[in-house]
């Protein structure tokens, strides 16, 4: 039988209160399901047969996506946020959308990133986008860019970012990168903020091997929001497409147009 969880951050206490409504819903059509705490401990068993549920905003969505991951399960993201840009299921449809995931679902392959920081063993993982970004407010740094081994651009800059197609609308746009639609198999190199040099994205074949490094200054390396390591002056760090795309179950209900016209105010009105 499929494993069910629904997830959410413990202060949002109005996602947990759906969430534990979905459950008592799906109860009645006996469909079991849980509610997990993404802040919390482990949450149990999972498998490539399971269903992971994100309530909130991209925020939660991106957090419940690593755990999905991780497992190779589908994950269904419920909007209860201001912008939802990666999110399609509204709150009031969760159990018949629960029930058509179950039952006949449309799962989008979401490419990934896979991050290597150089001289570590580990590899982690990111939705939307990895940072290379500034340590001390008010310092720059100056990042260099591989592409498959081809020297690119070096960046004096707040930061240099590779981006998803999933995550084009989110750090990427801000920093004034392009909106890419998601079946593009593409990475998107962009600066942030960056001083005296070029300020537009470089988009690269999936395929490709990033490479940015750290001169002169260390720097940070972020990944979804979260920090995962510092580089130090000349150390780089590797990014690839992930073998395994993140399984996104779309009810289909709204599509990139639509999310942009309400996200963004259609002609700022």
């Amino acid at each position: 039988m499929t494993t069910i969880i629904f997830t959410a951050f413990s202060n949002r206490t109005d996602a947990l209160d759906l969430a534990n409504a979905a459950v008592e819903g799906l109860a009645t059509s006996g469909v079991p399901a849980r509610v997990h705490h993404l802040d919390g401990g482990d949450a149990g068993e999972l498998t490539d047969e399971s269903l992971v549920i994100s309530l909130g905003g991209d925020g939660t969505f991106l957090r419940a996506a690593r755990l999905a991951h991780a497992h190779g399960s589908m994950i269904l993201p419920v909007n209860l946020g201001t912008r939802g840009f990666l999110l399609d299921v509204p709150s009031n449809q969760i159990v018949s959308s629960v029930l058509d995931a179950l039952h006949a679902p449309r799962v989008i392959p979401r490419l990934a990133l896979d991050i290597t920081i150089e001289g570590s063993a580990t590899t982690d993982f990111a939705l939307n986008e990895v940072v290379v970004e500034r340590q001390r407010v008010g310092h720059m740094v100056l990042v260099k860019t591989f592409v498959d081994g081809d020297e690119y651009l070096t960046y004096s800059a707040d930061g240099v970012l590779v981006s998803t197609p999933t995550g084009s609308t989110g750090y990427n746009f801000s920093a004034g990168g392009p909106v890419v639609s998601a079946a593009l198999a593409v990475m998107m190199i962009t600066p942030i903020a960056p001083h005296f040099t070029i300020d537009r994205s470089i988009v690269v074949d999936a395929a490709s091997t990033v490479r940015l490094v750290a001169e002169k200054k260390a720097a940070a390396v972020v990944a979804d929001g979260n920090e995962i390591g510092v580089l130090e002056p000349g150390q780089s760090v590797r990014v690839v497409r992930s073998p395994t795309p993140v399984r996104v179950v779309s009810s289909g209900a709204f599509d990139l147009g639509v999310r942009l016209r309400q996200n963004l105010r259609e002609g700022h009105a």
